[in-house]
Order: C-alpha cells, then structure tokens, then sequence
C-alpha cells in the first residue's frame, strides 16, 4: 500500500512539473494581437492556436477545452483562416508566445479565465 502511495505522489509531482505555470507570463505587459488563425488545437491541458500577425507567427495558449466550451468558444470557430483578436500576458522568455485571457472570433468576444 505505502508504494502504491509513493507512486501516486511521485507521478502527480511528475505531471505538476511538466506543466507550465501561470508565473511565465508576464502580466505587466499585456498585449492585443490581430490576425490569421493558422492552426489550432482544443486538446489538454489546454487549446492551442497559432496566428499569423502583420509582423509574426505567435503561439497562443488558451483555457482547457471545458472550460472554452461552457464559454461558448466552439472548435469549429477557431478553424484555419478566421480571423482573430487575443488579449493576454507574453511569455517571459519565448518571444513568440501568449496566454490568452480573451479571444474575439467572428465578432464574438470570449473570456478564458
């Protein structure tokens, strides 16, 4: 029983580790991209999107799927080619990276967080 505990815990820190955090993003210098939705994906732990702005390709990171989709941000609206506004933090040290705090797609505005 105590390894199965030990497991557990030992796997449960693995997973806090690989993830990111919040503290990454740099929330002082928030930042308002316009531009083509590239890709995007509506996986765990959390959609991802690329837009192609009129000076770079970002990678945007947005909420965990429950959550976009009890927001009403649907999978199909984030398709390839449809144009986007993203409010959000830049990463701290990927200068091509922002999490997102709200998206508009389609004259739709969604809050992430």
């Amino acid at each position: 029983m105590k390894a199965i505990l030990f497991f557990s815990a030992a796997l449960a820190a693995t997973s806090a580790f690989a993830h990111h955090g919040w503290s990454e993003y740099d929330s002082s210098k928030p930042l308002q991209l316009s531009g083509t939705i590239i890709d995007s994906t509506y996986g765990q732990p959390h959609g991802m999107l690329h837009l192609k702005t009129a000076d770079k390709n970002w990678t945007v990171v947005l909420a965990p799927p429950s959550r976009m989709e009890s927001r009403g941000l649907k999978k199909e609206v984030m398709a390839a080619g449809a144009q986007a506004i993203v409010y959000g933090y830049p990463h701290r040290t990927v200068n091509n990276e922002l999490r997102a705090e709200r998206i508009t797609i389609q004259d739709k505005t969604t809050e992430l967080r």
